[in-house]
């Protein structure tokens, strides 16, 4: 068995898309329409679905907002620099709602940013910087 995808709602597609394309750099996968059930399924990611997990953004078509609630944590990505993957992402329009710096009670060093809907996505620094 392996993790295929998250499923994430979305208000509005195209902006999430940007979002996660644009800003984050995954490529988006597929997009199909489901006009009998008035939604559309898109999916982004690093790597092709066969090779890796990706995210399904969900976009119900008479849904402009969903409440997030409190049970929702964050995506978490990777990144080599989490200071310079908030600078990149600063440039491309995005929001960064932590900054990097070390995790409480931790070393690890983290951040976080905020997609369109208010998702959290949490950078994880991998490796020091030299």
């Amino acid at each position: 068995m392996r993790i295929l995808h998250t499923m994430l709602r979305v208000g509005h597609l195209d902006r999430s898309i940007a979002f996660y394309t644009e800003i984050l750099g995954m490529q988006l996968l597929r997009r199909t329409d489901y006009p009998e059930g008035r939604f559309t399924l898109a999916f982004v990611g690093y790597a092709p679905e066969a090779e890796g997990c990706v995210l399904e953004l969900t976009h119900n078509w008479d849904c402009s907002a969903y409440n997030l609630g409190n049970g929702y944590g964050h995506i978490a990505l990777a990144v080599t620099d989490a200071a310079a993957a908030c600078a990149e992402i600063k440039k491309r329009g995005g929001k960064v709602v932590r900054e990097a710096g070390p995790m409480k009670h931790g070393k690890t060093i983290i951040a976080f940013v905020e997609d369109p809907d208010g998702y959290k996505v949490e950078l994880i620094q991998t490796q020091s910087r030299a």
